[in-house]
């Protein structure tokens, strides 16, 4: 089922998510319609949050982005991340590593917007999977960019608070009215 994406302005999305303690059929739901809406939306990641739901859940699939190349290693073996996707996230836990760069980001939360933010260009992942399996991989270029920016929906943070001051204060305008807007 498609659900509705959150728009900016709606206090869910500055919720710290709930840890699940119990992956049941609502969880197993949850993440299959937040899929559907990712795909509908033509998004790379959806967190909890953005479907108006404040626990630690995310999914992400980049498989389509052709033109923003991504990099994935299980095990310290580099893999074809195609074959890992959709990746669904519960419970993730990121270690950042300490290289740093600047890559474009929208979020579907913030239509019609995006922004360079800085970010670690290489992340390693722990988290669980539907069935309850710890996994474990490490991530860099767009996947590696969309797992920071979904685990920071899941903590309440968006990519503007990451954003530098000179974008932010260009996009003030635009900001007040989407806030406006979900508040109607």
């Amino acid at each position: 089922m498609i659900r509705d994406i959150v728009i900016y302005g709606e206090p869910v999305l500055r919720t710290k998510g709930k840890q699940v303690e119990k992956i049941d059929n609502d969880v197993r739901t949850l993440a299959a319609d937040m899929l559907e809406t990712m795909y509908d939306a033509n998004g790379v990641g959806l967190a909890a949050q953005q479907v108006g739901r404040a626990v630690q859940l995310t999914v992400i699939d980049v498989s389509d982005a052709e033109s923003r190349p991504s990099q994935m290693w299980v095990s310290g073996k580099e893999v074809d991340p195609k074959e890992y996707m959709p990746l669904i996230l519960i419970n993730p836990e990121l270690r950042l590593g300490e290289d740093l760069e600047i890559g474009t980001e929208g979020c579907l939360s913030f239509p019609e917007i995006t922004a360079d933010i800085l970010r670690s260009a290489k992340v390693k992942v722990t988290a669980q999977d539907l069935q309850g399996n710890r996994i474990e991989f490490e991530a860099a270029g767009l996947l590696g960019r969309a797992v920071q920016h979904e685990t920071d929906h899941l903590n309440g943070i968006l990519f503007i608070d990451r954003m530098s001051s000179a974008a932010k204060a260009s996009l003030t305008g635009r900001l007040k009215r989407l806030a406006a807007e979900s508040k109607k």
